[in-house]
């Protein structure tokens, strides 16, 4: 059924779909990896150090602490939070945990579509669709997606693109 008002185009609304819950993994792994390298840095001078000071040990107690809050909590949260859809009419996203963002893109304005897979993502099978339009808002992006539903977005997308008159600008 598609989400139009009597020629107005597609409206805002809330898209339907989850991401893979790899994201759940891939998200807990790359905020892992950049509290590692935080904290190694703060543990440094703490096991370096003869006689640490003991603001530096408390420094690092509280980094740990926050660190294990925010690998935790913040994947389970952005998990709940990410949704997207695509119709014949738009591609709908939100995304983001703290600063939510609610995008549509309308099929018409779509001028490419792409997959991105960094290494993390190729561990866990997991692939990133972008899709650019002729918005100053910047591309809308659908992070946490199984490699296969990727790919099938971005051979539905591209052929409702072409099939679709209009120069996406």
């Amino acid at each position: 059924m598609s989400e139009t008002t009597s020629g107005a185009g597609p409206r805002l609304r809330a898209p339907v779909n989850l991401v893979s819950r790899r994201a759940i993994g891939h998200w807990a792994l790359r905020a892992g990896l950049g509290w590692l390298v935080v904290l190694l840095a703060q543990a440094a001078p703490v096991v370096l150090a003869a006689e640490a000071p003991t603001w530096l040990r408390v420094t690092l107690l509280v980094s740990a602490l926050v660190a294990v809050a925010h690998v935790v909590v913040m994947p389970q949260w952005r998990y709940r939070v990410h949704r997207w859809e695509t119709t014949p009419d738009a591609v709908f996203t939100r995304g983001g945990w703290v600063n939510q963002e609610w995008r549509l893109a309308p099929i018409s304005r779509i001028q490419t579509v792409d997959t991105a897979r960094g290494p993390l993502q190729q561990l866990l099978g997991l692939a990133t669709v972008t899709v650019t339009t002729a918005s100053a808002q910047g591309p809308v992006t659908i992070e946490g997606l199984d490699e296969q539903v990727a790919a099938r977005i971005v051979d539905e997308l591209t052929a409702t693109t072409q099939a679709t008159p209009g120069d996406a600008t």
